[in-house]
C-alpha cells in the first residue's frame, strides 16, 4: 500500500472511530453526519467520500471483520476444509470470541454500549443484517463453482457458516445487556461456537478441502 493509500485508510478509520464514539455516547438518532465531520475535523463531503451512510460508519468494523474472515477462508492451507477454517478464524486471537474477555472491564463496557445502541435502533439492526449477508455472499463468491449446482452449494455453505457468527452475535448481545454481564462470557461463547460448528460439520463434512500443492 502506497503512502497515499495509507493516508486515506488512516482518514477512513479516524472518521469511523469518531462516529462510533459519538453514536455510542449519544445514540444513533441524535448524532448527525455534520457533527461527526466536525468532531473528526473533516468536511461533511469528506465523510461521504468514504462512507455512503451513517449506518456504514457505525458498522465499519463489522464489515471489515467480515472481509478478513473471507480472505482467511480463501487462503486456508491445504487439507483444511471451509468449515474448519471459518471456525479457526472466528475463535482465533483478535476474532469475535477473543475480543469478549470478561476480565477486561473496558472491553465489556464497549460491548454493552455498542449492543445497547444497536438494540435501540431498528435501522442499525437492519444494517447489521446487511453486513452479515454481505459477508456470506463474499464468502460464497470466494468458494466459487462452475455449475449452478456448485454455486448453490457454495452459497448454502457460506450462509450456514455466517449463521453461526450471527447467532453468536445475538447470544453475546443478550449477555451484554444483562445486569451484571455473566462471568466467563468469552468461554461460554467459545463453547457455543464449538457446538454450533459440530452441527454444521455433520452436514458439510470435508467440503472445500484444498488439494495439496494447489
Amino acid at each position: 500500500m502506497g503512502l497515499r493509500e495509507q493516508k486515506k485508510e488512516r482518514t477512513r478509520r479516524h472518521i469511523a472511530d469518531t462516529a462510533w464514539v459519538l453514536i455510542a455516547d449519544h445514540g444513533f438518532g441524535r448524532i448527525t453526519v455534520a457533527e461527526i465531520a466536525r468532531a473528526a475535523d473533516v468536511s461533511e463531503a469528506t465523510v461521504f467520500n468514504y462512507f455512503a451512510t451513517k449506518e456504514d460508519l457505525f458498522f465499519f468494523r463489522l464489515d471489515e471483520y467480515g472481509e478478513r474472515l473471507v480472505r482467511g477462508v480463501a487462503d486456508r492451507p491445504a487439507g483444511e476444509g471451509v468449515t474448519a477454517a471459518f471456525r479457526r478464524l472466528l475463535l482465533s486471537q483478535g476474532g469475535l470470541i477473543q475480543q469478549l474477555d470478561s476480565d477486561d472491564e473496558q472491553a465489556l463496557d464497549r460491548l454493552r454500549t455498542v449492543n445497547r445502541v444497536v438494540t435501540e435502533s431498528l435501522t442499525l439492526q437492519g444494517r447489521e443484517q446487511i453486513s452479515l449477508t454481505r459477508t456470506a455472499e463474499l464468502l460464497a463468491a470466494a468458494l466459487g463453482g462452475v455449475t449452478a449446482e456448485e454455486r448453490l452449494t457454495a452459497r448454502v455453505v457460506a450462509h450456514g457458516l455466517v449463521a453461526v457468527q450471527r447467532a453468536l452475535i445475538l447470544q453475546a448481545r443478550e449477555a451484554a445487556l444483562a445486569d451484571p454481564i455473566p462471568a466467563g462470557l468469552a468461554d461460554r461463547l467459545a463453547r457455543s461456537a464449538v457446538d454450533a460448528f459440530a452441527l454444521l460439520e455433520q452436514g458439510f463434512g470435508d467440503y472445500g478441502v484444498q488439494a495439496p500443492g494447489r
